[in-house]
């Protein structure tokens, strides 16, 4: 069975690529992966309880929330109708999002996330994506207001 991928961090450019995602694995009977991917805050790791797994845990837990809360969005609740594997992983997120398409025929993103700079039509992670992705990168952008 083929893997569409999407990668989601909860802003808007994310959930506009979970929307299409969702579509393309139904058209393409395929399962959806969704990724999250989360890197805990600096810190001095000279610090006494520097990244405690009670934050590392919380992150996790943070993360899987977005996950979580991303299909809620884009499905309205409603069934989706096709096979979901949620990813919730720490590190770098064009390459973990990378690292899970080994398997994929698609990779979906958002042209914009939650940092940089708003006018730009690309952000790092979707440049990212399309230059080291080993299948084809869609990059949707958000709706405009």
């Amino acid at each position: 069975m083929s893997v569409v991928v999407v990668g989601v961090d909860g802003s808007p450019g994310s959930i506009a690529a979970l929307r299409f995602a969702l579509e393309e694995a139904r058209l393409r009977q395929a399962t959806l992966r969704v990724v999250n991917a989360w890197s805990p805050p600096p810190f001095d790791l000279s610090a006494p309880g520097a990244l405690l797994p009670e934050i590392l845990d919380a992150m996790q837990a943070a993360g899987e929330q977005t996950v979580d809360d991303g299909l809620a969005e884009a499905t309205g609740g409603a069934p989706v109708g096709v096979e979901i594997e949620r990813v919730v992983q720490e590190g770098a997120t064009a390459q973990t999002l990378v690292d899970n398409c080994g398997d994929a025929t698609l990779l979906v993103v958002g042209s914009r996330g939650r940092g940089g700079f708003s006018g730009l039509l690309l952000g790092s992670v979707s440049q990212q994506a399309a230059q080291h992705a080993p299948c084809p990168v869609t990059i949707v952008h958000p709706p405009r207001d």
